[in-house]
C-alpha cells in the first residue's frame, strides 16, 4: 500500500498491526501480509507458505501456549522441553509492570521521545532496577549463613555493572562485599582443554582450576589468609605476587563469572553458604501486540557497542563470534540457571533507543562483500523503527554505562 492507502487502512481497522511502517518518515511502501480476509505484518523475515514448516508443536504453558520448532543447529529434531519457571517467572513480572505503566510496546517509546517525556521513563526503569537489586541485598542480608554471593549470566548481561551496584547496596546492609575473580585460577595454558577444531575451549569448567580454587576459598571463609594468583594471559600461567586476602568480621565473597551457578565450581563450599543470582537481559519490549522484541538481538547489540568502545573490534569481528559464544552459553549457563535464588532481568525498556545512535554507524561499515552483511542489514532494519535517545539522558549508574561509556563505575 502507499501512505494514503496505509493511512486508510489503519483508520478503518483501528489495528497496530505494522503500524510502526506508517510511522517512519519518508516510508512511501507499507506492506502487509494476509491470508483471506486476515491482515498483519512480520517486521522479521516470514515464510512464504506454512508447509515449509515440517517440524513443530504446539503445547499448553501456564494460561497460553507455545509453538515450540527445532533449532537451527539441529532442524530436524525437536528438542526436549524443559520448563523454566524462575525465567518466565521474571520475564511475566516485568511485563505486568511495563503493561501498568503503558510502555510496553515500541511506539508508546516513541512517542514519548517525540513529545520530550522520555526522562520519565527513563527514571522509571532505572528505579525498578534499584528497587530489585536491593531486594537481592535484603534477601542475601537475613540469611546469615550466606558466606558468598556467586553471579553468572550470558555475555552482554550486564554482569560486573550488577555486582557493583549490588555491593552498594549490600554496604547499606552492613556487609562489606570482597570480591575475588574467578579468572585468576585458569589452568596452565598446556593443561587447557582444546574444542573439536583443536582450539583452546577456555570457556569449559575444566579450563578452572577448581581444586585450588575450593581450597582457598575454604580457607577464606575459615577466616584464614590466603595469597591469591593473578593470572597472566599473555604467559598462560598463574603468578603470585604476594597479593592476599582474608575475610573480616562483616565481609562476604562476590564472586562473578559464567560457572558460578554450576555446583561443580564451589563443590566444597555447602549449599547454605552460596547465594546464586542469574542475571541476563530478559527484554520485554515488544514492536507491537504480533511482534516481541529478542532477548538474543538485544544483548548482540550491546555487546557490539561494548566491543568497540572498549575493545576495539568492530561490528563485523563480534557478528563472526557471537554464534561461538551463544554455543558457550546454552552449554555452560542457560542449563544452570534454575538453580539461582535469584533472577534479575537486567534490560532497559528504553535501551535500544540509546543504543542506536552508537551501534548504527557500525553496522553501516559492514559493506556487502562480507559474510556478516545479511545480519547487519537485519539489525539495521529493526533498529529504523526506534525514535533516538541521546547519551545524556542515560544517569551515570545505569547498567548501560558498560556498554555507552562514561559512568560511574569502572570496569
Amino acid at each position: 500500500m502507499n501512505r494514503e492507502e496505509a493511512t486508510k487502512f489503519f483508520e478503518e481497522t483501528k489495528s497496530s498491526k505494522g503500524r510502526l511502517q506508517l510511522d517512519l518518515e519518508g516510508n512511501n511502501e507499507i506492506y502487509m501480509y494476509y491470508c483471506e480476509d486476515y491482515y498483519n505484518y512480520c517486521y522479521g523475515t516470514l515464510a512464504n507458505r506454512t508447509g515449509v514448516v515440517k517440524i513443530f508443536e504446539i503445547v499448553r504453558y501456564n494460561d497460553g501456549f507455545l509453538v515450540r520448532y527445532p533449532s537451527q543447529k539441529d532442524p530436524e529434531r525437536m528438542p526436549k522441553f524443559v520448563k523454566n519457571k524462575k525465567l518466565a517467572w521474571a520475564m511475566e513480572e516485568y511485563d505486568d509492570i511495563h503493561k501498568i505503566l503503558n510502555i510496553e510496546r515500541t511506539y508508546r517509546i516513541n512517542e514519548a521521545i517525540k513529545e520530550g517525556n522520555i526522562k520519565d521513563i527513563i527514571l522509571l526503569a532505572e528505579a525498578l532496577h534499584e528497587k530489585k537489586i536491593a531486594k537481592i541485598a535484603d534477601n542475601i542480608a537475613r540469611n546469615k549463613d550466606v558466606k558468598m554471593v556467586l553471579i553468572a549470566g550470558p555475555s552482554s548481561s550486564g554482569k560486573t555493572t550488577f555486582a557493583q551496584r549490588l555491593g552498594i547496596q549490600l554496604k547499606l546492609n552492613g556487609i562489606k562485599p570482597v570480591t575475588i575473580s574467578v579468572d585468576n585460577y585458569f589452568v596452565e595454558r598446556k593443561d587447557t582443554p582444546r574444542d573439536e577444531n583443536g582450539d583452546y575451549d577456555f570457556e569449559c569448567l575444566e579450563a578452572i582450576d577448581t581444586e585450588l580454587f575450593n581450597d582457598h576459598l575454604t580457607r577464606l571463609l575459615s577466616g584464614e589468609e590466603v595469597e591469591v594468583p593473578e593470572f597472566d594471559f599473555y604467559e598462560g600461567t598463574k603468578k603470585y605476587n604476594g597479593k592476599t586476602l582474608k575475610l573480616e568480621k562483616g565481609e562476604i565473597l562476590v564472586i562473578e563469572g559464567i560457572h558460578c551457578l554450576n555446583d561443580k565450581l564451589t563443590s566444597k563450599i555447602p549449599s547454605e553458604q552460596k547465594y546464586k543470582v542469574y542475571i541476563s537481559a530478559l527484554t520485554v519490549l515488544n514492536l507491537d501486540r504480533f511482534n516481541r522484541v529478542s532477548t538474543t538481538d538485544t544483548r548482540l547489540i550491546r555487546r557490539i557497542v561494548r566491543d568497540h568502545q572498549f575493545r576495539g573490534y568492530s561490528a563485523q569481528n563480534t557478528i563472526r563470534t557471537w554464534n561461538k559464544v551463544n554455543e558457550g552459553e546454552k552449554k555452560n549457563i542457560f542449563p544452570f540457571q534454575e538453580e539461582a535464588n535469584f533472577i534479575f532481568n537486567t534490560s532497559l525498556i528504553y535501551e535500544i533507543g540509546a543504543l542506536k545512535p552508537v551501534v548504527v554507524p557500525l553496522l553501516e561499515e559492514i559493506t556487502n562483500k562480507e559474510s556478516e552483511y545479511a545480519e547487519a542489514q537485519r539489525l539495521l532494519k529493526f533498529l529504523k523503527y526506534f525514535e533516538e535517545i541521546p547519551k545524556e539522558y542515560i544517569p551515570n549508574n545505569s547498567l548501560l554505562k558498560e556498554f555507552l561509556g562514561g559512568g560511574d563505575f569502572k570496569y
